[in-house]
Parts: C-alpha cells; structure tokens; sequence
C-alpha cells in the first residue's frame, strides 16, 4: 500500500501502529534516501560474519524484510531471530514468512528487555534513534555483550551535523529528496510535528564514541548520504 499517513492533519506523535505498519515498505522506500543501497550493503557484512551454524538478531525488524533477504543467503543452520515491540510490525512480519515458507523467527518484545544468547552479528536499521539518549548506550552495551568475539554491530541511522547552518540545508536537501518521491509539504510537514521528541538523532561521531565506549573496538561509517549514515561496529 501507499504510504498516506501524513496527508491529513496529525492528531498524536508518531507510532509504529497498525496504520504506519500497513504502509511501512512503501514509507521506507520513499522517506530514507538510497534505503535499497543501505540495506544491500548491511545484508553483504551481515552474511559475511554470520558464521555457519551462527546466530543473528534484527533489532526492530519491522515486517523482517532483511531477515527474509538474508535468508536466501545464509546457511540454512543459521539463526534468523527479529525483534520488534510493534504487535502490527510482527503481524505482518508473520504473514510475510509464512508466504515465503520461510524459516525466520520474529518476537514481539522490548529490545531493551530481552535476553539476547550469544550471536555473530547484531543488525538495528534506523531502530536506536528511537531509543530515549538515557537508556540508548545502555542498549548497545547488551548488544555488545551478547556477541561473540569479532562479531558486528551493523546500524543504520538519521544523524545531525554540529555545523547549524550545515545541519539546516541537509535537512533541506532530505526535504527536496522527499518531494521528488511523490510527499507534499504538508506530509513533510506532518511527519517532522509527529515526530518531534520521538526520533532523536546523534551526530556521526557520536555514534561511533558510543560504540567504542560500549565495547566496541572499531567503528565507522561505509555508506552515508546528507543525514542518513550506516554503520558497522567491530567488538
């Protein structure tokens, strides 16, 4: 379906409900710049490390699109596990898998909350940005611990830049990107008032000192355009 949310006037901040989950592929497609380039790029380091016989956690995985991806080239003794605390994200996550006769595993939980086993790779696109700053480096702490030696940390984010000015015409440019996929003003405009206090973002280089005092021994950027950044995290 096509992503309509933002075309009448707004009435709470935005959520993952059933609404947003109905038209979420479409939103991805359309709302993050170079999503398919971003998400082929994660999927190639996370086959790459995943080990056979390994494990792998999605962290909000929203309708398991990446499971299902990677899927197709992982061992089939790889475990395949998404997390999600949206009931209408894993419901049509389920419906995806049980189309496809696939053999991914979604969970409907608190990726804060739950018990990770040891893995190989760790995956969260645009997922920590949602994460109130309190509690965010405490997440990728857990992450961390939970994977084995050399595993990686994959994670796409919004980022902001320090420079003001800078930080506005990327901003700007988002916007132009988002007007050339077929939104108007007033969704954009919508979508950013729903959003206010929800998504906070970190700037490049905060991400990546996180990552380091997490427990992390490298990490940096493979793939960035204006405000939109994927990282990869060596522990």
């Amino acid at each position: 379906m096509k992503d309509k949310v933002f075309n009448k006037p707004i009435e709470k901040q935005f959520e993952f409900d059933a609404e947003v989950a109905s038209v979420f592929d479409d939103m991805l497609q359309r709302s993050v710049p170079f999503y398919k380039e971003a998400m082929s790029l994660t999927e190639h380091f996370a086959a790459l490390h995943l080990k056979k016989g390994g494990r792998l956690y999605d962290l909000g995985c929203s309708t398991a699109t990446l499971l299902l991806n990677l899927e197709r080239v992982a061992d089939k003794d790889t475990e395949l596990i998404g997390i999600d605390n949206s009931i209408s994200m894993i419901e049509h996550a389920n419906r995806k898998i049980e189309a496809f006769g696939s053999r991914v595993n979604v969970v409907e939980a608190d990726i804060l909350q739950i018990e990770y086993l040891p893995c190989d790779v760790m995956v969260s696109n645009y997922t920590l940005q949602f994460v109130r700053p309190p509690v965010r480096e405490k997440l990728v702490a857990k992450i961390a611990d939970a994977l084995n030696k050399k595993g990686v940390f994959i994670f796409s984010e919004k980022v902001i830049c320090e420079n003001r000015q800078l930080n506005k015409e990327l901003i700007d440019c988002y916007h132009g990107f988002k007007k050339e996929q077929g939104y108007s003003s007033y969704e954009i405009m919508q979508k950013r008032e729903a959003l206010e206090n929800v998504l906070i973002p970190y700037t490049e280089a905060e991400n990546i000192e996180m990552a380091k005092r997490c427990g992390f021994s490298h990490c940096e950027v493979i793939f960035r355009w204006a405000n939109f950044a994927t990282f990869i995290a060596i522990k």
